[in-house]
């Protein structure tokens, strides 16, 4: 089990991709040595007028480099991600993680997965098609333009779903699943609540076993604040209600342990 730790972080490299979406590389050390895919890191901006980190899913994980990549949404004006945006090679950032569970490697051994991502839910799918072995099919929804199509290219048969119509299916993720007649045995996704919702409902029609990345709100990350709970269909042990803490119980969960 990996151990979180705080790190000061130099960055390696940061571009935009997209307007708005940027893509930074970090010298990570021993954080990245421990994380899998699915994990998160808290980043921790140099306002000292914000006490709490922001919570960053990573996209890639070099181990033997000690690197770690996030992309990330810049969210308004005068935001922590805003600040991160602006920074550049050899500027430091204090970094804690690796932070919540990952993805179940081992569960999605030499079987047919399918791996879905929307919006800011597509990062985190790259590093676990990276890691997993068997017959991948990923399918990425966007608004309009696309970004880390040529990654997962690379990793997996690749399936678009756009709103706008501008590449692949017009719809979203599952309309693409439809309209390719995809099928799986198992199935990680991550992305905004209504398509996790769909995701999981077709999931247990369809008897596939099914992993879910919650997106919410955190503040402290670790656990102890109860700001990201989300409803459980258990008794959580920590707060004795049926909530889980998506920071620290998840923010990988099987989908039937969860109400979305």
């Amino acid at each position: 089990m990996s151990c979180k730790r705080k790190e000061t972080s130099v960055i390696v490299s940061q571009e935009c991709l997209l307007p708005g979406i940027f893509s930074m590389w970090l010298e990570a050390g021993e954080i990245a040595k421990e994380a899998v895919p699915g994990q998160f890191i808290s980043m921790y901006t140099k306002d000292k007028s914000k006490l709490l980190p922001r919570p960053i899913s990573l996209c890639e994980i070099d181990e033997g480099k000690g690197l770690l990549r996030v992309v990330y949404r810049v969210t308004g004006e005068g935001t922590g991600t805003e600040q991160f945006s602006k920074m550049v090679k050899g500027d430091t950032v204090d970094i804690m993680g690796p932070l919540g569970n990952g993805f179940p490697l081992e569960e999605g051994k030499e079987k047919r997965a399918l791996l879905i991502g929307g919006g800011i839910g597509v990062p985190p799918m790259l590093e676990l098609a990276k890691r997993l072995d068997g017959e991948k099919q990923l399918v990425m929804g966007y608004r309009d333009a696309q970004f880390l199509t040529k990654e997962f290219e690379q990793n997996g048969t690749l399936y678009l779903a756009t709103e706008d119509g501008s590449a692949g299916t017009k719809g979203n993720v599952m309309d693409a699943i439809r309209e390719n007649a995809l099928a799986a045995d198992i199935i990680y996704a991550c992305g905004p609540s209504p398509m996790l919702r769909a995701i999981k409902q077709y999931a247990e029609e369809n008897q596939i076993v099914c992993y879910v990345s919650m997106e919410e709100r955190m503040a402290c990350g670790v656990g102890a604040c109860l700001a990201c709970v989300c409803e459980s269909k258990e008794i959580d042990g920590h707060s004795h209600v049926h909530n889980k803490r998506v920071c620290k119980d998840g923010s990988v969960f099987l989908s039937t342990e969860v109400e979305i």
